[in-house]
């Protein structure tokens, strides 16, 4: 697919008018596409939303348990217009986007019991995102429920990125694992009425890292649910999504403090 230029995109239009950008600066220019990369003999098909200006940091998104979606498409460009380089990783491989519950647990579980194949695509769309040009190791990778879970696979794998980010991800610690190799912040968002993840692993996480000795800030919205950010969904939250959003963006502020310098 050929790179398309844009400058605004209408899924950034629907969230300035329902109040969930805050930031006042004008959008950047930005080139999307897809791109293909090779992890174990399979095809992966990401998607890279850049910003049209010099120095973008880079962000590598993972998605939930339904594969690379336009929900992953519209963050990355709501990203990219922000003034970073994104790459929306693929976990499941080129035209796998599940749409079953069955099929949704079944992908996910594969790679929750195999850590090594997840580590191996993690570099595999890392690899992609650094043959665009981007110093991945001055990254921050996100994700969000799966995603979520998949950033932190990536922090304890100890690979150094300034910060990895999970927005109501699984935050328990697979056994035989631990944050003493994690090189790089960690910023958790979370609901408290999350009935996948519970406040008890949200405070076991918050021990966890600590003992570690691992910088972090943790944060939780009241009577948000389990994927409250995710719009048009039952378990939407307007209020947790716009305020995990404006910490987020503040948060990329303060670890790249020179980027919105260089928008336009």
């Amino acid at each position: 697919m050929l790179p398309s230029a844009r400058v605004t995109t209408p899924a950034l239009s629907a969230l300035a008018t329902a109040g969930l950008l805050t930031f006042s600066q004008s959008a950047a220019a930005i080139t999307t596409q897809n791109v293909d990369y090779q992890v174990d003999n399979q095809t992966f098909e990401g998607y890279y939303a850049r910003a049209d200006k010099p120095n973008a940091p880079f962000i590598l998104l993972i998605h939930d348990w339904d594969g690379l979606t336009d929900y992953e498409r519209m963050r990355a460009d709501m990203l990219a217009e922000r003034g970073y380089n994104v790459l929306a990783a693929d976990m499941f491989g080129k035209g796998v986007r599940p749409t079953t519950m069955d099929d949704k647990k079944r992908l996910t579980g594969e790679l929750y019991d195999d850590r090594n194949k997840m580590r191996r695509i993690l570099t595999g769309a890392l690899n992609a995102g650094r043959a665009e040009g981007n110093d991945v190791r001055q990254g921050v990778t996100m994700g969000y429920c799966f995603g979520g879970s998949v950033a932190l696979e990536l922090a304890r794998a100890g690979f150094p990125q300034k910060a990895f980010v999970s927005f109501h991800g699984g935050l328990d610690t697979p056994p035989r694992q631990d944050y003493s190799k994690t090189q790089g912040e960690i910023l958790v968002l979370h609901g408290t009425a999350d009935e996948s993840v519970s406040m008890d692993d949200f405070a076991t996480l918050g021990k966890t890292l600590e003992t570690a000795d691992v910088p972090h800030e943790m944060v939780t919205y009241s009577g948000a649910p389990h994927a409250f950010s995710v719009m048009g969904s039952e378990r939407y939250d307007a209020r947790a999504d716009k305020r995990s959003w404006a910490r987020y963006m503040a948060f990329l502020d303060e670890k790249y403090p020179n980027n919105m310098m260089l928008m336009p």
